[in-house]
């Protein structure tokens, strides 16, 4: 490959390439390392028209030297046409040197993916490139985020205040912008790493959780929706027990649990009391078919029916008026309600079931 010195008004940049962006002081750098001991690799170039040269690879040493006002620069000039194996070049040499941002890589996979004149696949990009198709996608997703998080966005792994690494916006890469947007910014602010990201990403993910409580998440810093994950994981694990046990819950002090806490073991128990209670309505209805509906038959439901209502009693909020002062923590308190609230609408079908087959079996007696 023939290097030959080529006059420096005779290149041009090209402004279409992948990089953009350059370190003021990495370029300072280099323009003294070349006053002091010259242009060590040649610039890569293309001919154009008007007898000139278009930069293929090389912007950097190409700005170090006309800073320098050095009158040829050395250039391997390639015979190259195709506008997709140029670019693709472009690409691969900038992998291998140092700044070239994961923006510049996505607005580059972006480029060849969705521009007519390339209309390449991932897969292709992949082979052609020597990266895993999910390198390719990974990048190519950090384009979701709004400008406001890509110009935060680095190269490296390191965790760097009010700065943020792909690793650190995968997790959150799905969710929808009016979240995965200021979760960003509250990241890079509390510089949360990666692991502590996967956890409250799986929180901001869960279903069960209404938009409008996570709106409110928003207001946290990182530490907090730690902790409301946390909580809010614990719950979960406690309203998976086996319900066979709510007597054991119902004596623990109301000071040991947090209003979320509360909330969510109720709402639990209200679950799985609604689904025993409508289970014995059915076994009640036969009965009464077959029957049978003795006096026996019903206690069950009778001694259900008024511990229900002892509990609902014990545990009315009425007369307590909301005091964000005295919840531990309001957002997570305000979940815990809508699990409870849930669970209370489960168990109020199934007691207006019962109730409804005991008026009409009521009113067949009077008939008889």
């Amino acid at each position: 490959m023939d290097i030959i010195e080529i006059a420096t008004e005779l290149i041009i940049e090209d402004t279409d390439q992948p990089r953009y962006q350059f370190n003021e002081q990495s370029l300072q750098e280099l323009i003294e390392s070349i006053g002091e001991l010259g242009l060590l690799s040649p610039i890569k170039v293309r001919t154009v028209q008007d007898g000139r040269y278009k930069i293929i690879y090389g912007n950097r040493r190409y700005k170090a030297c006309k800073a320098l006002g050095l009158p040829v620069i050395p250039c391997i000039v390639s015979q190259v046409s195709d506008e997709l194996e140029i670019y693709l070049e472009q690409i691969a040499e900038n992998l291998t040197r140092e700044g070239f941002s994961p923006i510049e890589e996505a607005e580059a996979f972006n480029k060849l993916l969705n521009d007519p004149k390339f209309s390449s696949s991932i897969k292709y990009l992949s082979s052609k490139l020597g990266k895993p198709e999910s390198y390719i996608k990974n990048k190519y997703d950090l384009l979701k985020f709004g400008d406001s998080v890509k110009k935060r966005i680095v190269s490296g792994t390191d965790i760097r205040k009010d700065m943020l690494t792909e690793d650190q916006l995968l997790p959150i890469k799905d969710l929808p912008i009016e979240h995965r947007d200021p979760l960003a910014l509250i990241i890079a602010r509390d510089e949360l790493p990666v692991s502590d990201v996967k956890r409250i990403a799986r929180l901001f993910k869960d279903k069960t959780i209404s938009s409008g409580t996570k709106d409110k998440l928003l207001y946290k810093s990182g530490p907090e929706l730690l902790e409301t994950w946390s909580v809010f994981e614990q719950n979960k694990a406690e309203r998976t027990k086996p319900a066979a046990k709510p007597k054991a819950a119902a004596k623990t002090p109301a000071n040991a649990e947090t209003g979320m806490e509360q909330a969510l073991t109720v709402a639990g128990h209200a679950e799985a009391q609604a689904s025993a209670t409508a289970g014995h309505a059915g076994a009640e209805q036969a009965s009464a078919t077959a029957g049978h509906a003795g006096a026996a038959a019903a206690q069950p439901l009778e001694n259900k029916l008024r511990k229900l209502l002892t509990s609902l009693s014990d545990c009315s909020p009425a007369g307590h008026d909301y005091n964000a002062a005295l919840v531990g923590d309001p957002a997570a308190f305000q979940i815990g309600v809508e699990a409870l609230i849930e669970g209370l609408e489960k168990q109020l079908e199934a007691w207006r079931q019962i109730k409804a087959k005991a008026a009409g079996e009521a009113a067949a007696s009077s008939e008889r």
